[in-house]
Protein backbone atom coordinates (compact mmCIF):
# COMPACT_ATOMS: atom_id res chain seq x y z
CA UNK A 1 0.00 0.00 0.00
CA UNK A 2 1.18 3.90 -0.39
CA UNK A 3 -0.26 5.34 2.54
CA UNK A 4 -0.09 9.74 3.29
CA UNK A 5 0.40 10.74 6.35
CA UNK A 6 -0.73 14.59 7.04
CA UNK A 7 1.02 16.43 9.79
CA UNK A 8 4.03 17.62 10.99
CA UNK A 9 4.70 16.86 14.42
CA UNK A 10 5.70 14.53 17.44
CA UNK A 11 2.07 12.81 17.02
CA UNK A 12 2.85 12.46 12.78
CA UNK A 13 6.35 11.24 13.73
CA UNK A 14 5.38 8.28 16.33
CA UNK A 15 2.55 6.99 13.42
CA UNK A 16 5.24 7.23 10.87
CA UNK A 17 7.67 5.14 12.63
CA UNK A 18 5.23 2.68 13.57
CA UNK A 19 3.56 2.68 9.96
CA UNK A 20 6.97 2.02 8.14
CA UNK A 21 7.37 -1.07 10.20
CA UNK A 22 4.10 -2.35 8.59
CA UNK A 23 4.96 -5.17 5.85
CA UNK A 24 1.37 -3.61 4.37
CA UNK A 25 3.34 -0.12 3.63
CA UNK A 26 5.21 -0.04 0.60
CA UNK A 27 5.74 3.81 0.11
CA UNK A 28 4.94 6.12 3.09
CA UNK A 29 5.01 9.79 2.22
CA UNK A 30 4.16 12.71 4.95
CA UNK A 31 3.08 16.22 4.18
CA UNK A 32 4.65 17.91 5.21
CA UNK A 33 6.63 16.28 7.59
CA UNK A 34 9.31 17.45 9.72
CA UNK A 35 13.50 16.56 9.69
CA UNK A 36 12.52 13.42 11.56
CA UNK A 37 9.49 11.87 9.81
CA UNK A 38 12.18 12.32 6.87
CA UNK A 39 13.96 8.92 7.90
CA UNK A 40 11.12 7.40 7.95
CA UNK A 41 8.92 8.55 5.08
CA UNK A 42 9.43 10.82 2.17
CA UNK A 43 8.23 14.44 2.95
CA UNK A 44 6.34 16.25 0.37
CA UNK A 45 6.19 20.22 0.48
CA UNK A 46 1.96 20.62 0.40
CA UNK A 47 -0.49 22.73 2.49
CA UNK A 48 -2.77 20.49 3.81
CA UNK A 49 -5.24 23.06 4.60
CA UNK A 50 -5.45 23.11 0.53
CA UNK A 51 -7.54 19.80 0.10
CA UNK A 52 -7.48 19.88 -4.02
CA UNK A 53 -3.86 19.68 -3.78
CA UNK A 54 -4.02 16.60 -1.26
CA UNK A 55 -6.28 14.87 -3.63
CA UNK A 56 -4.14 15.54 -6.69
CA UNK A 57 -1.16 14.38 -5.06
CA UNK A 58 -2.69 11.10 -3.84
CA UNK A 59 -3.79 10.69 -7.41
CA UNK A 60 -0.64 11.40 -8.92
CA UNK A 61 1.16 9.09 -6.21
CA UNK A 62 -1.67 6.20 -5.70
CA UNK A 63 -2.15 6.69 -2.47
CA UNK A 64 -4.21 3.85 -0.73
CA UNK A 65 -4.57 5.31 2.61
CA UNK A 66 -4.19 8.70 3.98
CA UNK A 67 -3.78 8.96 7.66
CA UNK A 68 -5.32 12.43 9.37
CA UNK A 69 -3.12 13.39 12.19
CA UNK A 70 -3.89 16.90 13.03
CA UNK A 71 -7.83 18.03 14.50
CA UNK A 72 -7.87 21.57 11.87
CA UNK A 73 -7.71 19.54 8.50
CA UNK A 74 -10.51 17.11 10.16
CA UNK A 75 -12.80 19.58 11.26
CA UNK A 76 -12.22 21.62 8.00
CA UNK A 77 -13.59 18.07 6.33
CA UNK A 78 -10.66 17.13 4.76
CA UNK A 79 -11.67 13.10 5.38
CA UNK A 80 -15.30 14.04 3.32
CA UNK A 81 -13.19 15.81 0.42
CA UNK A 82 -10.91 12.64 0.21
CA UNK A 83 -13.43 10.20 0.42
CA UNK A 84 -15.74 12.23 -2.52
CA UNK A 85 -12.91 11.53 -4.87
CA UNK A 86 -12.42 7.33 -3.69
CA UNK A 87 -9.70 8.16 -1.81
CA UNK A 88 -9.65 5.31 1.49
CA UNK A 89 -8.79 8.49 4.69
CA UNK A 90 -8.47 7.29 8.41
CA UNK A 91 -10.08 10.09 10.64
CA UNK A 92 -13.42 11.30 10.90
CA UNK A 93 -16.00 13.65 9.31
CA UNK A 94 -16.33 17.27 9.27
CA UNK A 95 -19.76 16.49 11.24
CA UNK A 96 -18.17 14.10 13.48
CA UNK A 97 -15.10 16.15 14.05
CA UNK A 98 -17.27 18.96 15.76
CA UNK A 99 -16.76 16.09 19.33
CA UNK A 100 -13.40 18.10 18.91
CA UNK A 101 -13.97 21.35 16.95
CA UNK A 102 -17.34 23.03 19.64
CA UNK A 103 -16.70 22.46 23.27
CA UNK A 104 -20.80 23.21 23.44
CA UNK A 105 -21.76 20.80 20.83
CA UNK A 106 -20.24 18.02 22.85
CA UNK A 107 -21.46 19.20 25.85
CA UNK A 108 -24.98 19.41 25.06
CA UNK A 109 -24.51 15.75 23.99
CA UNK A 110 -23.04 14.67 27.29
CA UNK A 111 -26.46 16.56 28.58
CA UNK A 112 -28.69 14.73 26.01
CA UNK A 113 -27.49 11.31 26.81
CA UNK A 114 -26.19 11.42 30.32
CA UNK A 115 -22.97 11.26 29.28
CA UNK A 116 -21.14 12.04 32.90
CA UNK A 117 -19.23 15.64 32.49
CA UNK A 118 -18.92 18.73 34.95
CA UNK A 119 -22.25 20.82 34.97
CA UNK A 120 -21.68 24.11 32.26
CA UNK A 121 -23.48 26.46 30.26
CA UNK A 122 -22.75 27.99 26.78
CA UNK A 123 -22.22 32.18 26.36
CA UNK A 124 -22.01 34.19 23.50
CA UNK A 125 -21.44 37.83 25.48
CA UNK A 126 -19.24 38.93 28.30
CA UNK A 127 -22.10 40.23 30.60
CA UNK A 128 -24.16 36.90 31.17
CA UNK A 129 -21.15 34.98 31.25
CA UNK A 130 -19.55 36.99 34.54
CA UNK A 131 -22.93 36.65 36.34
CA UNK A 132 -22.43 32.88 35.62
CA UNK A 133 -19.30 32.86 37.38
CA UNK A 134 -20.27 35.30 40.24
CA UNK A 135 -23.03 32.94 40.95
CA UNK A 136 -21.18 29.54 40.59
CA UNK A 137 -17.77 30.89 42.43
CA UNK A 138 -14.19 29.85 41.82
CA UNK A 139 -12.38 28.26 40.75
CA UNK A 140 -14.01 27.90 37.82
CA UNK A 141 -13.08 26.84 33.86
CA UNK A 142 -13.44 28.68 31.05
CA UNK A 143 -13.67 27.53 27.52
CA UNK A 144 -13.31 28.97 23.91
CA UNK A 145 -16.04 26.68 21.95
CA UNK A 146 -13.55 26.34 18.96
CA UNK A 147 -10.18 24.99 18.20
CA UNK A 148 -7.49 27.43 19.95
CA UNK A 149 -4.56 24.73 19.61
CA UNK A 150 -4.33 23.49 23.25
CA UNK A 151 -4.74 26.89 24.46
CA UNK A 152 -8.12 27.96 24.67
CA UNK A 153 -8.88 26.41 28.21
CA UNK A 154 -8.49 28.52 31.29
CA UNK A 155 -8.61 26.93 34.64
CA UNK A 156 -9.24 30.12 36.77
CA UNK A 157 -9.04 29.70 40.97
CA UNK A 158 -10.48 33.25 41.18
CA UNK A 159 -13.19 35.10 39.65
CA UNK A 160 -11.00 38.18 38.89
CA UNK A 161 -8.94 35.50 36.93
CA UNK A 162 -12.49 34.31 35.24
CA UNK A 163 -13.58 37.53 34.20
CA UNK A 164 -10.06 38.43 32.29
CA UNK A 165 -10.12 35.43 30.32
CA UNK A 166 -14.09 35.79 29.53
CA UNK A 167 -12.97 39.37 28.66
CA UNK A 168 -10.05 38.38 26.70
CA UNK A 169 -11.89 35.27 24.64
CA UNK A 170 -14.86 38.19 23.76
CA UNK A 171 -12.48 40.15 22.83
CA UNK A 172 -10.79 38.15 20.27
CA UNK A 173 -7.55 36.39 21.96
CA UNK A 174 -8.02 33.92 20.29
CA UNK A 175 -9.63 34.44 16.94
CA UNK A 176 -12.94 32.74 16.27
CA UNK A 177 -12.44 29.96 18.83
CA UNK A 178 -13.53 32.67 21.13
CA UNK A 179 -16.65 34.01 19.29
CA UNK A 180 -18.41 31.53 21.75
CA UNK A 181 -17.33 30.08 25.23
CA UNK A 182 -18.41 27.35 27.65
CA UNK A 183 -18.03 27.55 31.36
CA UNK A 184 -18.53 24.44 33.61
CA UNK A 185 -17.46 23.50 37.31
CA UNK A 186 -14.07 22.48 38.19
CA UNK A 187 -13.92 18.63 38.75
CA UNK A 188 -11.58 17.47 41.47
CA UNK A 189 -9.50 14.12 40.77
CA UNK A 190 -6.92 13.10 38.62
CA UNK A 191 -6.64 13.65 34.75
CA UNK A 192 -6.37 10.66 32.12
CA UNK A 193 -6.56 10.10 28.23
CA UNK A 194 -8.42 7.39 27.23
CA UNK A 195 -8.33 6.29 23.44
CA UNK A 196 -10.45 4.20 22.03
CA UNK A 197 -10.37 3.34 18.26
CA UNK A 198 -14.23 3.40 16.19
CA UNK A 199 -15.79 2.24 13.25
CA UNK A 200 -18.90 4.71 13.29
CA UNK A 201 -20.57 1.91 15.29
CA UNK A 202 -18.10 -0.56 17.51
CA UNK A 203 -15.27 0.74 19.58
CA UNK A 204 -12.37 -0.89 21.00
CA UNK A 205 -9.76 0.49 23.90
CA UNK A 206 -6.22 1.48 23.16
CA UNK A 207 -3.80 1.91 25.85
CA UNK A 208 -3.94 4.68 28.46
CA UNK A 209 -2.14 7.41 28.95
CA UNK A 210 -1.38 10.41 31.26
CA UNK A 211 -0.24 13.53 29.85
CA UNK A 212 1.88 17.08 31.60
CA UNK A 213 -0.50 20.11 30.11
CA UNK A 214 1.43 22.39 32.30
CA UNK A 215 4.83 24.65 31.27
CA UNK A 216 6.81 23.64 34.38
CA UNK A 217 7.65 21.20 37.01
CA UNK A 218 5.40 20.62 39.86
CA UNK A 219 1.94 21.27 37.39
CA UNK A 220 2.84 24.93 37.34
CA UNK A 221 2.58 27.89 34.70
CA UNK A 222 0.50 28.22 31.66
CA UNK A 223 -1.78 25.09 29.84
CA UNK A 224 0.38 23.86 26.59
CA UNK A 225 0.16 21.07 24.18
CA UNK A 226 1.34 18.69 26.47
CA UNK A 227 5.03 18.58 28.28
CA UNK A 228 5.34 14.85 28.19
CA UNK A 229 3.15 11.34 28.91
CA UNK A 230 3.53 8.05 29.69
CA UNK A 231 1.72 5.21 29.47
CA UNK A 232 -0.36 3.19 31.05
CA UNK A 233 -2.42 5.08 33.23
CA UNK A 234 -2.26 4.06 36.54
CA UNK A 235 -5.60 5.14 37.75
CA UNK A 236 -7.23 2.95 34.86
CA UNK A 237 -7.14 -0.45 35.70
CA UNK A 238 -9.46 -2.85 33.90
CA UNK A 239 -12.60 -2.45 35.64
CA UNK A 240 -12.42 1.55 35.38
CA UNK A 241 -11.82 1.08 31.59
CA UNK A 242 -15.44 -1.17 30.99
CA UNK A 243 -16.58 1.45 32.70
CA UNK A 244 -15.43 4.26 30.81
CA UNK A 245 -16.19 2.52 27.85
CA UNK A 246 -19.87 1.53 28.97
CA UNK A 247 -20.71 5.41 30.32
CA UNK A 248 -19.09 7.34 28.18
CA UNK A 249 -17.45 6.00 24.59
CA UNK A 250 -20.89 3.55 23.69
CA UNK A 251 -23.53 6.56 24.61
CA UNK A 252 -21.21 8.55 22.51
CA UNK A 253 -21.02 6.90 19.58
CA UNK A 254 -24.67 5.41 19.81
CA UNK A 255 -25.88 9.67 19.69
CA UNK A 256 -23.42 10.71 16.55
CA UNK A 257 -24.45 7.55 14.06
CA UNK A 258 -28.08 8.64 15.84
CA UNK A 259 -27.66 12.00 14.83
CA UNK A 260 -26.38 11.04 11.05
CA UNK A 261 -22.79 11.17 11.57
CA UNK A 262 -21.32 8.42 12.98
CA UNK A 263 -17.43 8.73 14.49
CA UNK A 264 -14.96 6.78 12.59
CA UNK A 265 -11.35 7.28 13.58
CA UNK A 266 -10.00 7.82 17.02
CA UNK A 267 -11.48 9.02 19.62
CA UNK A 268 -9.63 10.52 22.60
CA UNK A 269 -11.04 11.34 25.72
CA UNK A 270 -9.79 13.81 28.29
CA UNK A 271 -11.08 12.30 31.71
CA UNK A 272 -11.35 12.86 35.28
CA UNK A 273 -10.96 10.22 37.50
CA UNK A 274 -13.29 11.60 40.25
CA UNK A 275 -14.64 10.58 43.69
CA UNK A 276 -17.84 9.21 42.09
CA UNK A 277 -16.65 8.01 38.96
CA UNK A 278 -14.58 8.90 35.48
CA UNK A 279 -15.95 12.31 33.83
CA UNK A 280 -15.54 13.69 30.58
CA UNK A 281 -13.35 16.98 30.22
CA UNK A 282 -13.34 16.69 26.98
CA UNK A 283 -12.94 14.98 23.37
CA UNK A 284 -10.34 14.99 20.89
CA UNK A 285 -11.26 13.67 17.10
CA UNK A 286 -7.87 12.34 16.99
CA UNK A 287 -4.75 10.61 18.50
CA UNK A 288 -2.92 12.67 21.04
CA UNK A 289 -0.02 14.40 21.50
CA UNK A 290 2.35 13.49 23.25
CA UNK A 291 0.19 10.52 23.74
CA UNK A 292 0.60 9.20 20.91
CA UNK A 293 4.64 8.93 20.84
CA UNK A 294 4.06 6.93 24.26
CA UNK A 295 1.31 4.31 22.69
CA UNK A 296 2.81 3.62 19.78
CA UNK A 297 6.24 2.47 21.95
CA UNK A 298 3.91 -0.05 23.70
CA UNK A 299 1.71 -1.29 20.56
CA UNK A 300 2.60 -4.84 19.62
CA UNK A 301 0.74 -5.04 16.49
CA UNK A 302 0.61 -3.89 13.24
CA UNK A 303 -1.16 -0.31 13.38
CA UNK A 304 -2.09 -0.38 9.47
CA UNK A 305 -5.05 -3.50 9.39
CA UNK A 306 -6.51 -1.59 12.68
CA UNK A 307 -7.05 2.01 10.88
CA UNK A 308 -8.36 0.27 7.36
CA UNK A 309 -10.52 -2.13 10.03
CA UNK A 310 -12.07 1.18 11.61
CA UNK A 311 -12.31 3.02 8.42
CA UNK A 312 -14.20 -0.02 7.00
CA UNK A 313 -16.52 -0.46 10.03
CA UNK A 314 -14.69 -4.41 10.67
CA UNK A 315 -13.84 -3.49 14.24
CA UNK A 316 -16.54 -5.87 15.58
CA UNK A 317 -13.96 -8.61 15.85
CA UNK A 318 -10.38 -6.57 15.91
CA UNK A 319 -8.38 -7.14 18.69
CA UNK A 320 -4.86 -5.13 19.01
CA UNK A 321 -1.96 -6.42 21.40
CA UNK A 322 0.59 -4.49 23.48
CA UNK A 323 3.59 -4.78 25.45
CA UNK A 324 3.12 -4.52 29.08
CA UNK A 325 6.31 -2.20 29.92
CA UNK A 326 5.76 0.79 30.35
CA UNK A 327 6.77 3.80 27.90
CA UNK A 328 7.06 7.50 29.05
CA UNK A 329 7.98 10.82 26.61
CA UNK A 330 9.58 14.32 27.42
CA UNK A 331 8.83 17.30 25.55
CA UNK A 332 11.54 19.08 24.42
CA UNK A 333 10.35 22.77 23.72
CA UNK A 334 11.75 26.37 22.35
CA UNK A 335 11.93 29.24 25.28
CA UNK A 336 9.13 30.85 25.62
CA UNK A 337 6.70 28.46 25.08
CA UNK A 338 3.31 28.40 24.63
CA UNK A 339 4.16 32.10 24.21
CA UNK A 340 6.70 33.65 21.72
CA UNK A 341 9.70 31.90 20.65
CA UNK A 342 12.38 31.74 18.84
CA UNK A 343 13.06 29.60 15.58
CA UNK A 344 16.12 28.78 13.76
CA UNK A 345 18.10 27.39 16.55
CA UNK A 346 20.87 24.60 16.56
CA UNK A 347 20.33 21.78 18.08
CA UNK A 348 23.07 18.82 18.61
CA UNK A 349 23.47 15.49 20.21
CA UNK A 350 20.62 14.02 18.97
CA UNK A 351 22.81 10.96 17.44
CA UNK A 352 24.33 10.54 21.13
CA UNK A 353 20.91 10.47 23.10
CA UNK A 354 19.44 7.84 19.99
CA UNK A 355 21.79 5.08 21.64
CA UNK A 356 20.36 4.93 24.68
CA UNK A 357 18.85 1.98 25.05
CA UNK A 358 15.32 2.10 24.70
CA UNK A 359 15.23 5.35 23.31
CA UNK A 360 13.32 6.77 20.54
CA UNK A 361 13.39 10.43 19.50
CA UNK A 362 10.32 11.47 17.78
CA UNK A 363 10.63 14.85 15.95
CA UNK A 364 7.98 17.91 16.38
CA UNK A 365 8.83 21.53 15.00
CA UNK A 366 12.25 20.56 13.79
CA UNK A 367 13.46 20.82 10.20
CA UNK A 368 17.04 20.40 8.48
CA UNK A 369 19.07 22.98 7.74
CA UNK A 370 22.84 23.63 5.73
CA UNK A 371 22.92 19.59 7.57
CA UNK A 372 21.91 20.56 10.71
CA UNK A 373 18.61 20.27 12.38
CA UNK A 374 17.31 23.26 13.83
CA UNK A 375 14.20 23.93 15.91
CA UNK A 376 10.96 25.13 14.02
CA UNK A 377 8.37 25.35 16.24
CA UNK A 378 7.11 25.86 20.11
CA UNK A 379 7.17 21.53 21.14
CA UNK A 380 10.31 20.50 19.13
CA UNK A 381 11.34 17.11 20.32
CA UNK A 382 9.88 14.07 22.68
CA UNK A 383 12.29 12.16 24.32
CA UNK A 384 10.48 8.97 24.76
CA UNK A 385 11.76 5.64 26.06
CA UNK A 386 10.39 1.98 27.19
CA UNK A 387 11.21 0.28 30.51
CA UNK A 388 10.14 -2.46 32.78
CA UNK A 389 8.97 0.32 35.17
CA UNK A 390 7.63 3.92 34.71
CA UNK A 391 10.75 4.59 36.95
CA UNK A 392 13.29 2.88 34.30
CA UNK A 393 11.67 4.56 31.67
CA UNK A 394 11.87 7.80 32.79
CA UNK A 395 15.43 7.24 33.71
CA UNK A 396 16.22 6.29 30.08
CA UNK A 397 14.49 9.17 28.95
CA UNK A 398 16.04 11.29 30.90
CA UNK A 399 19.20 10.15 30.33
CA UNK A 400 18.98 10.87 26.58
CA UNK A 401 17.95 14.08 27.37
CA UNK A 402 21.06 15.14 28.94
CA UNK A 403 23.22 13.93 25.74
CA UNK A 404 21.16 16.67 23.59
CA UNK A 405 22.65 19.86 23.44
CA UNK A 406 20.10 22.60 22.72
CA UNK A 407 20.55 26.03 25.08
CA UNK A 408 17.48 27.19 23.72
CA UNK A 409 15.52 24.99 25.04
CA UNK A 410 13.86 23.30 28.19
CA UNK A 411 11.30 20.88 29.53
CA UNK A 412 10.39 19.27 32.69
CA UNK A 413 12.09 17.45 34.88
CA UNK A 414 9.19 15.64 36.49
CA UNK A 415 7.33 13.69 34.02
CA UNK A 416 5.82 10.36 35.42
CA UNK A 417 6.27 11.86 39.07
CA UNK A 418 2.82 10.43 39.98
CA UNK A 419 3.74 6.87 38.57
CA UNK A 420 6.75 6.56 39.79
CA UNK A 421 5.56 7.85 43.60
CA UNK A 422 2.97 5.33 43.12
CA UNK A 423 5.83 2.96 42.39
CA UNK A 424 7.78 3.21 45.24
CA UNK A 425 4.96 3.77 48.09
Amino acid sequence: MNILILGSGGREHALAWKIAASPLADRLYCAPGNAGIAREAECVALDIADHAAVIAFCREASIDLVVVGPEAPLCAGIVDDLEAAGIKAFGPSRAAARLEGSKGFTKDLCRANTVPTAAYERFRAPAPAKAYVQARGAPIVIKADGLAAGKGVVVAQTLTEAEGAIDMMFAGGLGDAGGEIVIEDFLEGEEASFFALCDGETAIPLATAQDHKRAFDGDKGPNTGGMGAYSPAQNIDATMSARIMREIIAPTLRAMKAQGSPYKGVLYAGLMITAAGPKLIEYNARFGDPETQVLMLRLKSDLVPALLAARDGMLKSFDLRWYDEPALTVVMAAKGYPGAYVRGTVIEGLEAASSVEGVEIFHAGTKAESGKIVANGGRVLSVSAIGKTVRAAQGRAYAAVAKIVWPEGFYRHDIGWRAVTREMT
